[in-house]
């Protein structure tokens, strides 16, 4: 299983970016998929989390601003981020779970002041 993630960047306090996440498999088929950030020296938290029957969680942090969501034909989970913060500010990785967890690379996200 490969994850491909993309759509990180820069961007101001306040805007708005969306993660993509393409699995080389079908996605239905993952227990879980979620995103993860991590930051210099910090450990790698949970953001959000979408199970197979498209139940989603979301941490504290970012509930309310941030959306999971997939896209069950285009095999490809999102994270749609808005209001940005400049602790945002970290590289955001995808993971599936299928017995094996699996992790994408990561994507910088860079939210200015």
């Amino acid at each position: 299983v490969q994850l491909q993630a993309s759509g990180g960047g820069l961007v101001q306090a306040g805007g708005s970016l969306r993660l993509s996440c393409a699995a080389s498999a079908n996605i239905i088929t993952f227990n879980t998929m979620a995103w993860y950030r991590q930051g210099p020296g910090e450990q790698r938290e949970l953001v959000a989390q979408i199970r197979r029957d498209g139940t989603t969680n979301y941490a504290e942090s970012v509930t309310g601003r941030f959306t999971i969501s997939r896209d069950v034909v285009k095999n490809t989970v999102y994270l749609q981020m808005n209001s940005l913060k400049p602790d945002d500010t970290d590289v955001y990785y995808c993971k599936a779970v299928r017995g094996w967890h699996y992790w994408g690379q990561g994507t910088l996200v860079t939210v200015s002041s």
